[in-house]
């Protein structure tokens, strides 16, 4: 936002501000972005389409995060990603500065699906796509939930798979169990929100009221 006050495009009143530190109130004053009403709320939900090589993190040092990907204009303290992608997985990622919606979401009692595309080395035969289905048993011998999946492609390499759990590196050992490698991975959706196809990698919009109901 500073560097869009320095811009002159932030206006308070049909009055360009110049100073960063020039105080308004959303509730009384008509504030503007680029001649665009600035509306005020309370806590900020952002779609992210995450590349490669990002960190789902507030701050790591050395390396981009998903936080460095957020325009100007969305900057806020506090914004942090609702739940984690690994470095190497692309897709939807939320950010926001809003803990109880971010716990509501990760809850393991509330069981939001997230839904992935996964791109395997080999294809995974009917024993091992049932075990999926039934609940796979890690090599640490942690039984998941049962999860969704459905071959995409026709020599089965290319598989959709719906989560309700989000354990650390859950797809990638979930395969290595069923001997299979993930050789790409893209969440698709959270709940019954899908990414916005018009995203490229490393853009992200924000999200509206009945955008959010459909996560949850």
């Amino acid at each position: 936002m500073r560097d869009l006050v320095k811009s002159g495009k932030v206006l308070v009143n049909s009055k360009p501000v110049s100073d960063p530190a020039f105080k308004a109130d959303p509730e009384t004053d008509s504030i503007t972005v680029g001649g665009k009403a600035f509306g005020y709320s309370e806590y900020i939900y952002i779609m992210l389409n995450k590349p490669k090589g990002v960190v789902s993190a507030s701050r790591s040092p050395g390396e981009k995060t998903v936080i460095d990907l957020v325009p100007p204009e969305f900057k806020r303290n506090g914004l942090f990603p609702a739940g984690r992608l690994d470095k190497d997985t692309t897709g939807f990622v939320l950010i926001t500065d809003n803990g109880d919606f971010a716990h509501e979401i990760l809850s393991p009692k509330k069981h939001v699906v997230k839904t992935y595309i996964a791109c395997l080395d080999r294809a995974i035969d009917s024993e091992n796509l049932e075990k999926f289905r039934t609940g796979v048993v890690l090599e640490d011998g942690y039984e998941c939930l049962p999860a969704e999946i459905k071959v995409l492609s026709e020599d089965g390499k290319t598989v959709e798979i719906k989560l309700r759990e989000g354990k650390y590196h859950q797809i990638k050992r979930m395969a290595a169990a069923c001997r299979s490698h993930v050789n790409e991975l893209h969440r698709c959706a959270m709940g019954n929100l899908f990414l916005d196809d018009s995203l490229q990698q490393g853009e992200c919009r924000l999200l509206s009221e009945e955008e959010l109901a459909l996560i949850k």
